[in-house]
């Protein structure tokens, strides 16, 4: 009822669970999906992995009621885009709405550094070579030196406003910077590059980023 009364956003299909997801989510190719945790049968992290690996486009916005960890970490590693508590505002619903339509990823300061402190806790029990480092995904090899540096500040939590001060550079060309990350990468949002700098060592707690 919130979305539909908002103007700029037309809502295109419902499903009661998460199959009838997937097949909407097929038919319908929208832009962004909300999608719940818990439903009966297929829950909304299992359908989540299912529509990302079936290749849609669609950005998909986990909403729960739950303030638990797992289900965050779940739902970014199945690919959403953003993750939002029900009982956020109306208009925080509509912004996240907004938001990941425009191809961004959402996450609020506080559940940022909720990942990253995830994340860091992971890396610090994983096996790691002489310079403390995790082994690297080989696709790292096509990054420019530029990009590596933007993909060790990207995946420390900055804005590309606080990337540009850093490294002297325009917005636009720290946004184009991005772009080609995730591309070579084959990532889908900046949630996504924050989890990949960790487990491939591009920021680990202590150690300067690779560059």
């Amino acid at each position: 009822m919130i979305l539909e009364t908002e103007e700029g956003i037309e809502v295109v299909g419902e499903a009661a669970d998460g199959t009838g997801a997937i097949a909407l989510a097929l038919e319908l190719a929208p832009d962004v999906i909300c999608m719940d945790v818990q439903m009966p049968g297929m829950d909304g992290l299992e359908a989540t992995r299912r529509i990302v690996a079936s290749g849609s486009a669609a950005g998909i916005l986990v909403l729960t009621t739950f303030n638990r960890d797992d289900y965050l970490f779940d739902a970014l590693k199945a690919g959403a885009s953003g993750f939002v508590l029900k009982n956020a505002t109306p208009e925080s619903m509509v912004e996240a709405v907004q938001v990941v339509a425009r191809g961004e990823a959402l996450l609020s300061p506080d559940v940022t550094r909720t990942v990253i402190e995830h994340l860091v806790g992971g890396i610090a029990a994983a096996p790691r070579g002489p310079d403390r480092r995790p082994a690297q995904a080989p696709q790292l090899h096509d990054l420019t030196e530029r990009e590596r540096e933007v993909l060790g500040l990207l995946a420390a939590g900055r804005s590309n406003a606080e990337i540009a001060r850093e490294l002297y550079l325009g917005e636009a060309t720290v946004k184009t910077h991005v772009s080609k990350i995730l591309s070579k990468l084959g990532l889908r949002d900046r949630i996504q590059a924050v989890v990949f700098g960790y487990e491939n060592g591009i920021v680990v707690p202590g150690v300067p980023p690779a560059g």
